[in-house]
């Protein structure tokens, strides 16, 4: 490969690197305006629609909502690994 040769390969990798970031700031940019926009009500992820606050209860779960499960891929109930 001739030195010409590989400066052109040079150039369209730059070429191609300067596209890519390019890409990427666009993206960048319309996430943080995504970001900055307002939400509706409940709109994000995983709170509550009311107060945007999820509470988690220090109770203990109602064991019979556990019957008829497996334990952590164990198998049937009653039976441990060896």
């Amino acid at each position: 490969m001739s030195l010409q040769d590989e400066l052109t390969a040079v150039q369209r990798c730059i070429d191609e690197l300067a596209r890519t970031v390019g890409r990427l700031e666009r993206s960048l940019a319309h996430l943080r305006a995504a970001e900055a926009a307002p939400h509706p009500p409940g709109a994000a992820c995983g709170t509550d629609p009311v107060d945007g606050v999820i509470t988690i209860t220090e109770a203990p779960y109602d064991a019979t909502l556990w019957t008829d499960s497996d334990d952590e891929g164990l198998g049937v109930r009653g039976r441990h690994a060896p």
